[in-house]
């Protein structure tokens, strides 16, 4: 008899609850409804955005679950990582895997039936990009696999946008996409730098494991003030109003603050480094920022 089955049904619906990572797929929906309301420039169809996000929460959750059947070797010697359902033997790496497969192909069909098909390739992109690219070849292979398989993480904003433009407009989307994937670095690289003896111990060469604290920060800084620029082209790309404008550039200043600040920090022996603190503001920064973006519309 298996742990879940022991467990009785509620744990084992609460397991594969948890194998998806519920935490990371509210994150990519952040970016997904304020893309469908810039497309529009005002509110799309109810049912267009509840289709979207019901696909994309299926494709990030299918996508998630595979990634935790693959990884289920080093998320064993991981405390971080260490409590997942296929750790601890809730649910086996069989079941996981039919259950992403599931979860990746409803996700696609939904998205071409409901939308349009370049939303349902672009889906289909993302789950493969994250699970083949980033999962499979970057992960354990390179100290840029947050960098280039970070690119997963901001096709939310690029299959909301052509859910509702059906691929008509690029320039916008694409700057939207850019600011997301300049900002996955800087977000993740704090918390590879307080787990970095774990993912030392896991063989994963996290940037923070393979360079000198000191390399780490100024890598920081440097895509901290490009995704800042790239928020600030959708100014005049985008014609985004003063709200936009005066939310971005406030918004960068307080993440510029914490990037040089964490530096301050790594050059520095006798201060706790505090990654944490950049990690937490990060997420506050995408969301606040796209909160606005999702206002511009309705605003004069």
């Amino acid at each position: 008899m298996t742990i879940s089955a022991r467990r009785g049904p509620g744990a084992t619906i609460k397991a594969y609850f948890l194998l998806t990572k519920p935490r990371i797929i509210e994150l990519l929906l952040v970016t997904t409804v304020p893309s469908m309301l810039l497309a529009q420039d005002g509110l799309p169809p109810l049912r267009v955005i509840l289709v979207t996000l019901i696909g994309g929460s299926l494709a990030a959750a299918g996508a998630n679950t595979l990634n935790s059947v693959y990884d289920r070797d080093i998320d064993t010697l991981m405390e971080r990582t260490g409590h997942r359902p296929l750790v601890t033997g809730e649910i086996s790496p069989r079941a996981g895997l039919i259950y992403g497969l599931i979860l990746s192909v409803a996700s696609v069909v939904l998205m071409v039936l409901t939308t349009n098909l370049l939303a349902g390739a672009l889906t289909a992109v993302a789950i493969a990009f994250y699970v083949l690219g980033y999962t499979m070849l970057l992960k354990r292979r390179t100290a840029q696999n947050i960098v280039w398989g970070g690119a997963a993480g901001c096709m939310p904003v690029l299959i909301g946008w052509a859910a509702v433009d059906g691929g008509r407009s690029w320039w916008i989307p694409i700057l939207l996409f850019l600011v997301v994937f300049w900002w996955t670095p800087p977000h993740y690289w704090p918390l590879a730098l307080r787990y970095r003896d774990e993912y030392e111990l896991a063989g994963v060469p996290m940037l923070p494991v393979v360079a000198e604290p000191r390399a780490v920060g100024r890598q920081i800084i440097t895509y901290s003030w490009v995704m800042i620029a790239t928020s600030l082209a959708l100014i005049p790309v985008a014609r985004m109003g003063i709200v936009y404008s005066a939310v971005a550039v406030v918004l960068g200043a307080v993440f510029l603050y914490e990037a040089y600040a964490l530096r301050a920090r790594l050059r520095r022996d006798d201060e706790p480094v505090r990654p944490m603190r950049l990690f937490h503001y990060s997420i506050t920064y995408l969301a606040l920022l796209f909160l606005v973006v999702a206002t511009d519309p309705f605003l004069p």
